[in-house]
């Protein structure tokens, strides 16, 4: 992700809970005139000593419209940094973020292809489309490791029944589709090889899905993601 200097703005947190056992979603106050397109990220440190100048990059997962801002952040406690130390953050505590950057937004229908934090920028592009009453057309294909690492598993089927796809790395499922996304689930499962295609996950993950959508014909305008 290619980020130039930015503004920075500390907000106040007002809700921080876990919505899954290892990803936190994170409510602050919405500074005036701050705005935002859905799919793009943020620099975030704590406003803690020794973390302020930690920034890690994170998507809104709330809408522009919203009077808050929103994070779903995946907590990583075995590295025991940034993502730790947000979970023990609480209502009152501050976070140091910047202006919005990021080169995932929507443009036009297609197939989200996500593995596993990945998923964050679509969050508010899925909770936008809804709200414009715009889902049709689009699906999501999701690869995680266990079923109990799918974020937002409710809301998606609720937003996409049929069309939101799950692949399970580590866990046999006879709910999920089991493997890895490559170019056999692709051609699968993604339907109109002639629509957008947009990409988050891992950088090696992001790499080989790029590699496999060529394969099957997709051209490099079509794909849309984060840039490397």
């Amino acid at each position: 992700m290619k980020k130039i200097k930015q503004m920075e703005y500390t907000v106040n947190i007002q809700e921080t809970g876990f919505i899954t056992h290892d990803v936190l979603q994170i409510k602050t106050d919405r500074p005036a005139n701050f705005d935002f397109t859905p799919g793009q990220a943020t620099e975030v440190a704590l406003n803690k000593e020794g973390y302020k100048s930690k920034k890690r990059p994170f998507t809104f997962t709330s809408l522009p419209s919203d009077g808050f801002l929103q994070f779903t952040i995946k907590i990583y406690p075995e590295h025991n940094g940034v993502t730790d130390k947000l979970q023990t953050l609480e209502a009152g505590d501050e976070l140091i973020i910047s202006d919005a950057w990021g080169a995932i937004s929507y443009k036009g229908p297609g197939t989200f292809i996500a593995g596993g934090a990945g998923i964050t920028p679509f969050i508010s592009i899925f909770k936008d489309l809804a709200a414009q009453n715009q889902l049709e057309e689009n699906r999501l294909l999701f690869a995680n490791k266990r079923e109990r690492d799918i974020v937002l598993d409710s809301q998606f089927n609720q937003w996409l029944g049929a069309d939101f796809i799950n692949i399970l790395s580590e866990e046999q499922n006879p709910k999920h589709a089991h493997g890895r996304i490559d170019q056999s689930f692709i051609k699968e499962n993604a339907g109109d090889l002639d629509k957008n295609f947009y990409v988050c996950g891992p950088v090696p993950m992001i790499n080989s899905v790029k590699e496999d959508l060529q394969a099957l014909g997709v051209t490099n305008k079509q794909i849309i993601t984060e840039d490397l």
